[in-house]
């Protein structure tokens, strides 16, 4: 994906854009703040370095159970790929400081989606540009000439000319070297939108699928190929979606869940408070054209404001697991955090389930956070942690609640269980930690339906250091936002309804 022009949205909350941004730590200047007009020259191809030596992992505001590079800016997940017991997680990264641009691939692998060890940067520009986001397939059969079982990585080469094209590395030494297809671009365009491939193999028409966003052109290109190198469109998918007459459509995903196809789109400025989202399309695929079911779209995946640029790992059967980038174009490059800028979702699982007789996608924290979480304990108004944790609170809904964290600096971030209209609102103001780096930050109420039936609703809370990821017990609604207290929140009172509450702490994935 590529960064955007800001606009104004007046969709749920009306803020001001400040023209100036200040920099990530206090010790850098102020700097104004425009992609469209700032994005870094063009930097000659280098070859890929080695990672910075992992530091301690403990500067302010830094994620003790999210992947973070050790220094640099980050946004997109790219081209992960799960094969011989470790997940392959690339992303958006620049090598060569803490703000977005000379965009390549990082590289980080884990054996259980939790501990990550950063590896040397995979893809750096070259001829046809910065290296922009892509996916990553395991050609068993070698269709591509490449060998059996190689790493095919396909990816958006961004011309300094405002071409964005496909193009085709590889990699026989399970991701640590690519070599580069003489034949790039797989897929030519001549203007900017056209990007983010996601490929899979399609058993029932026996080829490669890629789905590819048009941008601000809206909608999802899908093309075939025999060998992932020979590309033919095969349709084009675009629904009009009311109130969003003009958004981008970036970081397509199509996966099968049971019988039914589910297709994830990422749009920006257009998500569901402000700035990025990521939505979702249900329906059936044939191996040429996605069909979408008559629903009430837009369905979001996560009603916060920090999930945006979400995709699946491929190459894990019939288990779904994708992990988003957890930031807002909004203010991705002021928020305050040095040497390393964003971080990533915490891993979750996507299953289809069914609300109100229709289908929901639902997604949940992976099982594999077991890993590092202590003993399950009764969590009173002040809570024994330290890195991070996870609450688990249970609500009736005979009344409405209000549920406030916060810590020793009087720092809250507060969350309003509405039993009547089964909605859960959170509230990101000045009183929830800093805010003042950018004037979109705060946004007073953050809604979501609570997606639930019944007397009663559980709420697992999963607190780190600078965000907090709230989801229903069966991942019917989830919730990630961005927050920035002095220090964790360690206090807890619920007002209002009647309610167990458990606590447990979750280990730091550094140590």
């Amino acid at each position: 994906m590529r960064m955007f022009k800001h606009s104004l949205s007046s969709v749920m909350v009306a803020v001001i854009i400040t023209a100036a941004i200040t920099g990530c730590s206090k010790d850098e200047p102020k700097q104004d703040y425009n992609p469209l007009i700032d994005d870094p020259k063009p930097e000659q191809p280098t070859t890929p370095s080695e990672p910075t030596t992992k530091n301690s992992y403990n500067e302010l505001y830094r994620p003790q159970i999210h992947f973070t590079p050790a220094k640099n800016w980050m946004n997109d997940p790219n081209g992960m790929v799960y094969v011989d017991g470790t997940y392959h997680l690339f992303y958006q990264f620049n090598p060569q400081g803490n703000d977005w641009g000379n965009m390549s691939w990082g590289h980080a692998t884990s054996s259980d989606l939790i501990h990550w060890t950063e590896q040397t940067v995979a893809l750096t520009r070259d001829e046809l540009g910065d290296i922009f986001s892509g996916s990553a397939v395991i050609d068993k059969d070698n269709t591509a000439g490449f060998g059996a079982n190689t790493m095919v990585a396909l990816y958006t080469s961004a011309g300094s000319d405002g071409k964005q094209q496909e193009s085709l590395a590889y990699s026989n030494d399970g991701g640590k070297n690519f070599t580069r297809f003489t034949g790039n671009p797989v897929i030519k365009n001549n203007d900017d939108n056209l990007r983010d491939p996601k490929v899979f193999w399609h058993e029932g028409t026996k080829q490669w699928i890629m789905a590819l966003a048009k941008g601000w052109k809206m909608g999802v290109e899908f093309y075939s190929s025999p060998d992932l190198k020979n590309w033919t469109h095969q349709s084009t998918f675009f629904m009009e979606l009311a109130g969003r007459p003009s958004i981008q459509w970036e970081c397509p995903d199509l996966i099968q869940l049971g019988n039914k196809w589910v297709l994830l789109v990422s749009v920006n400025p257009g998500g569901p408070i402000l700035g990025s989202g990521t939505m979702y399309f249900v329906g059936n695929f044939d191996g040429k054209t996605f069909t979408a079911d008559a629903l009430n779209y837009p369905l979001w995946l996560d009603y916060g404001m920090d999930n945006y640029a979400g995709v699946t790992w491929s190459n894990t059967g019939d288990r779904k697991i994708m992990i988003g980038w957890m930031n807002n174009w909004q203010y991705a490059g002021a928020v305050p955090c040095s040497p390393w800028r964003s971080a990533m979702t915490l891993p979750r699982e996507l299953k289809l389930i069914e609300y109100d007789g229709k289908p929901l996608l639902a997604n949940t924290v992976v099982k594999e956070i077991d890993k590092i979480a202590g003993n399950w304990q009764s969590a009173g108004t002040s809570l024994d942690v330290k890195d991070a944790y996870q609450l688990r609170i249970t609500l009736n809904l005979d009344q409405s609640s209000t549920i406030t964290l916060s810590n020793a600096s009087d720092e809250k971030y507060v969350i309003d269980i509405n039993a009547s209209a089964r909605t859960l609102t959170t509230h990101r103001t000045s009183a929830t930690g800093q805010s003042s780096f950018n004037g979109t930050f705060s946004v007073p109420s953050i809604q979501a339906p609570l997606n639930v039936s019944g007397t009663s609703v559980t709420l697992d809370l999963f607190v780190d250091q600078s965000s907090i990821e709230i989801f229903t017990q069966n991942g019917s609604m989830s919730m990630t936002n961005l927050v920035f207290p002095k220090s964790i929140y360690n206090n807890l009172t619920i007002s209002g309804a009647s309610y167990e509450a458990q606590v447990r702490q979750l280990n730091t994935i550094w140590k």
